[in-house]
């Protein structure tokens, strides 16, 4: 692997504000490439933005004395995707197995001249890929899944071709290679139906504006090499074309759990759409679809069949190659309801090789679970997939044809930085095996477009939500890359961006923002609204609150290492002991103390001036922290008054009022950083028993504090259950 240069010498680099080093004698720099490849002049571009940035002229041709960049592709001596660089005295030859490769290369001599490295200190190495899928699911405003102002607030900047082309460098610097795009029904976006006309809600003149973004959006992927998928759901069309030929009644926005209407202009209006999608946008490199939403009344075999019939047979009368993802479906019934069985995989897999064995497939067919359903920022353990318990029917006998691939949802924090890496690293080497293919990294109820976290009295220099996450998408990106990947790198990022103050930050931030993690570990949960760690909430009843101390007394682990507080209080009743790997409230208790008093020693000293980019990674390890103090106080004081409640005692009482009233002081610890800071922010997570639209629905730390002051009342007020 590849490595840069040490962190104590880009330090210094840095501090010398890229001085000339002696012995560098470049006049200028000349880059050779093929002009007429898109994905060529692309990297050239990238690369000619980092040489100006760190003073180096641009030759305009090879002329004796100027250094030059070869930049090539060489299929017959790389892997797909991977890349060397190879330093000479003059010169520095970049090469990739296939176009993706040849970007990545350029960009790693992007990252270290904007590390401070000059061109002579380059060094030479070669990368290659871990896993052959590392994507980004990225919902839409429009048709979107969840109905939700929380959703819609990103319409105008998801239409906004300058966010798309931000996003997209950051996939391609990041070694993001695959973007998949979810909505309920995509197609009349993209398309005017040749045989459905009635369908479209847009006259000619937006229609071609639609066609217009999407065919540059496209471009712009192909030009930084992104795999592109649309994704629909099933059975979804539009309003229009449900009143125009009355079928189909509530199989659209901002409906999802709804009938399948099987009907044959349904078949046919599907099948031809797909057809024309992909005819129409030759970029487009392939569809994924689901079988669940939408087809409530229809058996798991029924599901397959009309995928097949519609989905399938409309890629094969596209005439072309296409890339499919077949997302797992979660329901083993006639319902649209999480539900696995042994018998569904088994109908899944045939279904699924099936379709690899057809010619105009591209292999390996994506065959995609949800990693511990919504909420993979958990414990890195598979304990369950969409519906419940994965057998192992996909992978024995070892798949051919197909890759299972995992879709790690965050529906856990939106607002704060996170950054784990080796949270990310223990992922990955549990999903190692021959038939494992990659990560789907993303959102349900979150989109990462317009910033409406900060304060518009605060100046900030980004434009967009996901510029705010760059750790969070650098860290996932590089890791499924390449796991080996040092800590040196993400070091070096937070050191370009601040000097000598960023040099603990990294540290800080794997420290504070494990609080995620542990509080997704210890609270079981499932689908999207039934927890939210960023607010230490989950659904209760038919709402998401705040978790009170009596809900997390009760509630399983998710993680089978940990153990609950009720189940922890009735063993020690019983007499019984814990195994060494058990995780016990005391002991999680106790790590999080130390992790998080750590984080918060390691970033006391920084002062961020007038540098609010600088402030707001600071306030962010600060808020994760007390929210990790809190919870630690909140654990013992849920053991002092369970243990009341089960054998007595006054000083069990006691001490549980005084922990949970520290609790409280850790949380206004919390509201006081995060309220300057930090908007009422929109929250998809509903606050009703329907699925219907809630557009009132606001988060802040401070909203939640009468909640949280009445754990001490129901201390205060307990009484012994014996």
């Amino acid at each position: 692997m590849r490595k840069i240069l040490s962190f104590l010498s880009i330090l210094v680099f840095i501090i010398s504000n890229n001085a000339c080093f002696q012995g560098e004698k470049i006049s200028s720099v000349f880059l050779d490439y093929d002009r007429s490849v898109l994905q060529a002049a692309y990297a050239a571009s990238r690369l000619e933005d980092a040489l100006a940035d760190s003073g180096y002229d641009l030759a305009q041709n090879a002329t004796e004395g100027a250094f030059i960049i070869r930049i090539m592709v060489d299929t017959a001596g790389f892997p797909d995707e991977a890349y060397s660089i190879e330093k000479g005295r003059k010169d520095l030859v970049i090469q990739g197995g296939d176009e993706r490769g040849m970007i990545y290369g350029c960009l790693s001599v992007c990252e270290d001249l904007s590390n401070g490295i000059r061109l002579n200190n380059i060094e030479s190495g070669k990368e290659q890929p871990y896993y052959p899928l590392r994507a980004i699911k990225h919902n839409t405003s429009w048709d979107s899944y969840r109905p939700s102002s929380a959703l819609d607030q990103h319409y105008e900047t998801l239409r906004d071709l300058n966010y798309w082309e931000a996003f997209l460098d950051m996939m391609a610097d990041n070694r993001f290679n695959s973007l998949g795009i979810f909505n309920l029904h995509p197609f009349v976006y993209m398309i005017k139906p040749v045989n459905f006309p009635e369908a479209s809600p847009f006259d000619d003149k937006e229609m071609e504006e639609w066609k217009e973004f999407h065919h540059e959006l496209l471009h712009l992927a192909d030009e930084r090499a992104i795999d592109t998928y649309i994704f629909p759901f099933n059975i979804f069309v539009s309003e229009e074309f449900s009143k125009a030929n009355d079928v189909a009644p509530v199989n659209f926005y901002p409906h999802y759990y709804c009938a399948g209407d099987t009907s044959e202009i349904v078949r046919r209006y599907t099948r031809e759409c797909v057809t024309q999608v992909l005819k129409e946008y030759p970029e487009l490199t392939g569809i994924g679809f689901t079988l669940g939403e939408g087809m409530a009344g229809m058996s798991p075999q029924q599901r397959e069949e009309w995928m097949f019939d519609t989905y399938i047979e409309g890629m094969r009368q596209a005439g072309r190659k296409v890339k499919l993802v077949h997302r797992i479906p979660f329901s083993s019934t006639t319902e649209s309801l999480g539900a696995t069985s042994v018998e569904l995989e088994r109908l899944t897999r045939k279904a699924i090789e099936r379709e690899a064995g057809l010619d105009f497939i591209v292999n390996p067919v994506w065959a995609d679970l949800k990693y511990n359903w919504s909420h993979a920022h958990s414990t890195p353990k598979l304990v369950k997939v969409h519906g419940g318990k994965m057998y192992d029917t996909f992978y024995n006998p070892e798949p051919e044809g197909y890759k299972i691939t995992y879709t790690a949802r965050n529906e856990d924090f939106f607002a704060l930085r996170w950054g784990v890496p080796d949270f990310i690293r223990s992922h990955i080497a549990h999903n190692s095996h021959s038939y494992n293919g990659g990560y789907f990294i993303g959102s349900e109820t979150y989109i990462p477009a317009l910033d409406y976290f900060t304060p518009e009295n605060i100046e900030v220099n980004w434009n967009y939500a996901f510029e705010r996450q760059w750790l969070f998408y650098k860290l996932w990106g590089r890791l499924l890359y390449d796991p080996e990947t040092g800590d040196d790198v993400f070091e070096a990022e937070f050191v370009r961006r601040y000097g000598d103050a960023g040099l603990n930050l990294l540290e800080g931030f794997s420290l504070a923002s494990s609080t995620q993690l542990r509080i997704a570990s210890l609270y079981d949960c499932g689908w999207d609204f039934t927890l939210y760690s960023e607010g230490l909430m989950a659904l209760t009843g038919d709402s998401t609150r705040y978790i009170s101390v009596d809900r997390l007394i009760s509630q399983p682990p998710l993680d089978p290492d940990y153990v609950s507080v009720k189940e922890y209080v009735e063993t020690l009743h019983n007499g019984g002991s814990f195994g060494d790997n058990s995780v016990i409230p005391p002991g999680l208790a106790e790590v999080l103390r130390n992790d998080c008093e750590k984080a918060l020693t390691l970033v006391e000293d920084i002062e961020a001036g007038e540098n609010n980019a600088l402030m707001y990674e600071i306030s962010d390890i600060k808020a994760w922290a007390y929210l990790g103090l809190h919870l630690a106080a909140k654990l013992d004081g849920a053991v002092a008054l369970e243990l009341f409640r089960t054998k007595g005692g006054e000083d069990n009482k006691e001490k549980a009022v005084r922990d949970l009233g520290k609790a409280l002081d850790y949380w206004d610890e919390l509201i006081g950083i995060t309220r300057p800071i930090y908007r009422d922010m929109p929250l998809t997570h509903y606050n009703g028993s329907s699925h219907d639209r809630n557009d009132n629905n606001l988060f802040h730390w401070e909203r939640l504090r009468k909640e949280v002051a009445q754990d001490i009342k129901l201390a205060q007020e307990a009484v012994p259950t014996e």
